[in-house]
């Protein structure tokens, strides 16, 4: 079944510790998708031990095609350098435009903290990469796997998040996230969409997604930010889920212990404990 499997998704790295406890677990997300010929990593975690769960797994990353970063925090992007010390060739580098805005935390204490990626544009320039920057709403990759950026704020219940700011001078605004980009792979059976956060909101995302690929959405993979959602939203985004003829969820990340428990609810069999180490397959 793996062997022949028209898509495989294999969680390298995530909060949640793998079933066997062979592998490395921490804040933070890593996929690699093996897809229409292609083998690209998505988002690279805090440290870059995912490095060493792909070892474990039997993942050569040297064998990638392409590498792309949902959004520019510590924790999908600090595995990146640790990555292109393993690599051979350059790779396309996809990123959304203002990837390399100064990002903070506003703390409780009323400090700032930097939550950005751990490299300049220019560190980056410097290795072998093709920086290949995201700016329009639809980028095809192929004609089955598709980039998606520019989510609007039309749910009117997944609000911004305070607590993430950018700095511009010795000022901080919200955080509006307008890099972040999400994947959708065309399978046989929908459309896969892969979120790395989702903190523009995955109701916004999957609005914005379906208004422009005339096709359903078979499953949601990844992280949705729901950890600091009340009841009221948790219960609004299943309904949008359902609305739009989502069948499969493999949540995971930052989606929150309350999040994959309603998601475990709606979809039953069809929910995916999306841990380290756990394989998406179809």
């Amino acid at each position: 079944m793996w062997k022949n499997s028209e898509l495989r998704i294999t969680t390298l790295i995530e909060n949640m510790p793998d079933d066997e406890g062979k592998l490395l677990a921490e804040h933070g997300l890593s996929l690699h998708i093996e897809f229409d010929g292609k083998r690209i990593l998505f988002d690279t975690g805090q440290t870059g031990d995912f490095v060493k769960n792909a070892e474990v797994l039997g993942i050569d990353l040297k064998a990638l095609d392409d590498i792309i970063i949902s959004h520019g925090h510590y924790d999908h992007s600090g595995g990146v350098m640790t990555l292109l010390s393993e690599i051979e060739k350059p790779l396309p580098f996809y990123v959304g435009e203002g990837f390399f805005a100064p990002k903070y935390k506003h703390l409780s204490d009323g400090t700032y903290r930097y939550n950005g990626n751990p490299f300049t544009r220019q560190e980056l320039s410097a290795e072998k990469v093709d920086l290949c920057m995201v700016t329009e709403d639809v980028t095809m990759l192929s004609k089955k796997i598709l980039l998606f950026r520019n989510f609007p704020a039309v749910s009117g219940f997944e609000r911004k998040n305070e607590k993430f700011v950018l700095a511009d001078g010795d000022a901080y605004m919200v955080d509006a996230f307008k890099e972040e980009i999400a994947l959708g792979l065309r399978t046989s059976k929908g459309l896969v969409l892969i979120v790395g956060c989702s903190h523009v909101g995955i109701c916004n995302i999957l609005q914005a997604v379906t208004a422009r690929v005339d096709e359903p959405i078979y499953a949601v993979l990844g992280g949705t930010h729901l950890m600091e959602a009340d009841e009221e939203r948790l219960e609004k985004t299943m309904e949008i889920f359902r609305k739009f003829g989502v069948q499969c969820v493999a949540v995971s990340h930052c989606t929150g212990e309350q999040g994959i428990a309603l998601a475990k609810e709606t979809f039953g069999e069809q929910f995916v404990l999306n841990n380290t180490g756990n394989r998406f397959v179809i």
